[in-house]
């Protein structure tokens, strides 16, 4: 019997990332029709402005395409520990002329929980929903499953996977450390084992029964062979495809990647309350400096964070915003979806 990953009748094995905020429906449906995964999250967007990417993306491609939504833990608010920050990061406004603000709330949706963004899938019914940052409910799973739809979910160790593949889902994605973004990691507060790609791909096709599909500084042809052969059922891109002119990132964001600057990321938690990485900058290094107060929660945090990097952008300065890029981000190459696609096909030689 075929497994669902196949039903997808996917030309290529490439899969271009989620990338909440960045990835839009235009990128996603060139992807689709070059012959791979397009994908769309839903993670920052309320239920109207979902349903308009789902159907967005819909009239632009027929082919099978991947909705995300996160799937953390709901952020609990703290009044203490939100002003704490705030008196942290005071003088960074006022550096930029502006005054903290008063108070900040979570700007991210998780699905668990989530009846309306479940009732959404239901509805739309993507080919393909994916989970990050942990699982929803059972029940939830259960009726994606019932309604025909793929399950994808990100795991960062072989612990995960098996969670995954415990709960129902069809394709785990291997997250790798180098791995631009938010990290897919179930508890953040929990010891990291931060596996490079190739091992992490290596340990969880070992250890689980389902498809896995690698993801974490994939860059090119050559770095989608090398999992392939590995045994990986596809390749997950993120950071390749930002300098795409489909995607949502700024001239700013652009004209970051397209630098020097591209070589050195880190993982911070500062700017969003979660580990995810990024292009160095003085949020990282600045805010994140040693002895800084309890960051608040996921999105709470991303709260300040993204009007910080309004403040700084407002007065000539990009070193506040969160350029999100994974560790090969040197080799991101611009041009349309569907070049990069062609070229990537040629360079893997499929």
């Amino acid at each position: 019997m075929s497994h669902p990953f196949t039903s997808l009748g996917l030309a290529h094995p490439i899969i271009q990332a989620p990338m909440a905020g960045t990835a839009t429906p235009a990128l996603a449906a060139a992807v689709c029709e070059a012959g791979g995964l397009g994908s769309i999250s839903i993670a920052a967007a309320d239920i109207d402005t979902a349903r308009k990417m789902i159907r967005q993306l819909r009239a632009l491609t027929a082919k099978p395409f991947n909705v995300n939504v996160f799937c953390h833990q709901p952020s609990v608010a703290n009044a203490q520990v939100e002003r704490a920050w705030l008196t942290h990061l005071a003088p960074f406004f006022a550096e930029f002329g502006q005054s903290a603000p008063a108070a900040i709330q979570d700007i991210y949706t998780t699905f668990r929980g989530s009846e309306a963004q479940l009732r959404l899938l239901l509805e739309e019914r993507p080919a393909v929903v994916s989970f990050h940052l942990g699982l929803p409910e059972q029940g939830y799973i259960d009726a994606l499953k019932a309604a025909g739809i793929i399950l994808f979910a990100s795991a960062t160790q072989l612990e995960e996977g098996l969670a995954a593949q415990a709960a129902g889902v069809d394709v785990v994605v291997a997250q790798g450390i180098e791995a631009g973004g938010h990290r897919g990691v179930f508890d953040p507060k929990a010891a990291d084992a931060q596996l490079p790609t190739l091992a992490l791909l290596e340990q969880l096709l070992n250890g689980l029964n389902i498809p896995v599909i690698a993801a974490g500084g994939l860059m090119d042809g050559g770095d989608i062979r090398r999992v392939l052969d590995m045994g990986a059922v596809a390749a997950q891109l993120g950071t390749a495809f930002v300098l795409c002119p489909e995607s949502a990132a700024n001239p700013a964001y652009r004209r970051m990647l397209a630098s020097e600057r591209a070589g050195t990321t880190a993982l911070t938690e500062v700017i969003s309350g979660r580990p995810a990485r990024g292009m160095v900058n003085r949020f990282m290094r600045e805010v994140g400096a040693a002895g800084h107060p309890l960051v608040p929660d996921f999105g709470i945090a991303y709260n300040a964070g993204k009007q910080l990097s309004e403040a700084a952008s407002k007065a000539g300065s990009d070193e506040f915003s969160p350029f999100w890029a994974g560790q090969q981000a040197l080799r991101a190459r611009a041009m349309p979806a569907g070049e990069l696609m062609a070229v990537l096909v040629g360079e893997y030689g499929g």
